[in-house]
């Protein structure tokens, strides 16, 4: 029995020490309500009713679902040009997927119980991890900030097509008909200041309460809990085998 025990633990052993330790940084962030970027809701001057600048958890379902996309972590890849950091030679037609597939592995995306988005970034130099951590926030918030703002650059720009038409008509026709395109004008000019002023500003998708910070110990692998383990379970399993063992030999 002790000859299992001692032989798992020391095949375990060796194969859990060879294993590269690495540390793992976490970058938090909250949801910001939809209704930031609303422009009824911003230069409405009869708000009925007040909204919270947050949003609900649920909010986060499509980001962490664009999480799940190699874009996020090609983009990256690039950015930070990993490619030594994993060892794959950038001459390889493939080199840029087999880099991002590894920072995706090391990767875990979630929404925790609080209803926060925490991206968990798992690698061997622990003040990497933090800055992959951080840079995926980053360009996981500014592909949902444009997303976003695209509906709102869609408008201007339909907006702006139709000021030049009614622009257009009312330099063609008699001042006794101008009035009234020119109040349309008016409406059309304030129309566009909003939607520029909503395009500038770019509200965000995400609110980060906290940046991914350096380890100061390795998180991965739990050398003490896979050993203790190992010695329990092979001991439970040494023990059958000899009571069953036993057992055989009082049937003969």
């Amino acid at each position: 029995m002790f000859a299992v025990v001692f032989l798992s633990l020391l095949l375990v052993g060796v194969i859990t020490f060879l294993k590269p330790r690495k540390y793992l940084s976490v970058a938090t962030a909250l949801p910001v309500s939809s209704l930031g970027s609303d422009k009824s809701k911003i230069f409405n001057d009869n708000i009925e009713v007040l909204y919270s600048a947050l949003g609900s958890p649920d909010e986060l379902d499509r980001i962490i679902g664009t999480a799940n996309l190699d874009t996020l972590y090609v983009a990256v890849t690039k950015q930070m040009d990993l490619f030594d950091h994993y060892k794959i030679k950038e001459q390889d037609d493939d080199a840029l997927i087999k880099t991002a597939a590894l920072l995706k592995a090391n990767t875990k995306v979630i929404k925790s119980a609080y209803g926060e988005l925490q991206i968990k970034v798992w690698d061997t130099d622990k003040n990497l991890a933090p800055q992959l951590a951080n840079t995926l926030m980053e360009n996981l918030q500014a592909m949902h900030t444009d997303l976003q703002n695209a509906g709102n650059e869609a408008a201007l720009k339909g907006l702006m097509r139709a000021k030049q038409k009614i622009q257009a008509a009312y330099d063609t026709i008699p001042p006794s008909l101008q009035v009234g395109l020119q109040e349309r004008l008016v409406e059309y000019e304030k129309l566009i200041a909003e939607y520029e002023l909503i395009v500038d500003i770019k509200p965000p998708v995400l609110a980060v309460t906290e940046k991914a910070k350096p380890a100061i110990r390795p998180d991965k692998p739990k050398r003490m809990q896979i050993m203790i383990a190992t010695a329990v379970l092979s001991f439970l399993f040494a023990l059958l085998a000899a009571l069953a063992a036993e057992r055989r030999k009082n049937a003969v």
